[in-house]
């Protein structure tokens, strides 16, 4: 045999060798399957009824104002704390405050709403409020009333809150006319994560 005679043997025996490799490769049995998987985020949804809590005129010092309002947890999923942060602003109306504040002078109480009870769960000023941080506000205010279990999918926690505007027995006259709008921010949270 020729030397070209040769070569085109080797390269077809190599050609068909590679062929029955890459063929055999592809026919052994096989199956594919697929599955199907959903991931869907629960929802956290904190409502608070009335929204405006009070609304009030011509007060004067020594007034007191008890106001009802309800958290209720309208989510699907369980919230193990809510955070109350609180802004206010105050308007002067003869621009004669000067040094004082009219949120120095509306103590707020917060109250156990249980048979009209009268318990208070925290006593500070609107001002003093403000300074707080919120994980404080929950320690002191917010914990007490929810308690340890939080507040589950469907629940309804009645809050009471009493304001009073505080006669210090000395002159207030420079609040004449003045108003104190006040903001309350509630912020829920989940409750930890879980295996499943």
């Amino acid at each position: 045999m020729g030397v070209k005679k040769q070569l085109i043997t080797g390269i077809s025996a190599f050609a068909l060798g590679v062929g029955l490799i890459t063929g055999g490769t592809f026919a052994y049995f096989s199956d594919t399957d697929e599955t199907s998987n959903t991931f869907s985020a629960g929802t956290l949804d904190l409502s608070v009824n009335p929204t405006t809590i009070i609304n009030v005129e011509n007060i004067k010092p020594g007034d007191s104002f008890y106001r009802n309002f309800e958290l209720t947890n309208d989510g699907s999923l369980d919230i193990e704390k809510v955070l109350l942060e609180t802004s206010y602003s105050v308007t002067d109306a003869a621009n004669d405050n000067g040094e004082e504040d009219f949120g120095e002078h509306i103590e707020v109480e917060f109250l156990y709403n249980n048979n009209n009870s009268d318990e208070i769960i925290y006593k500070t000023t609107v001002s003093e409020l403000v300074e707080m941080t919120p994980e404080a506000i929950d320690q002191h205010i917010m914990y007490p009333w929810y308690g340890e279990k939080g507040m589950p999918v469907g629940s309804v926690h009645d809050f009471g809150v009493k304001f009073n505007f505080v006669d210090n027995g000395e002159d207030q006259n420079v609040f004449q006319g003045d108003s104190l709008d006040l903001t309350w921010t509630f912020e829920s949270f989940q409750t930890a994560g879980e295996d499943r």
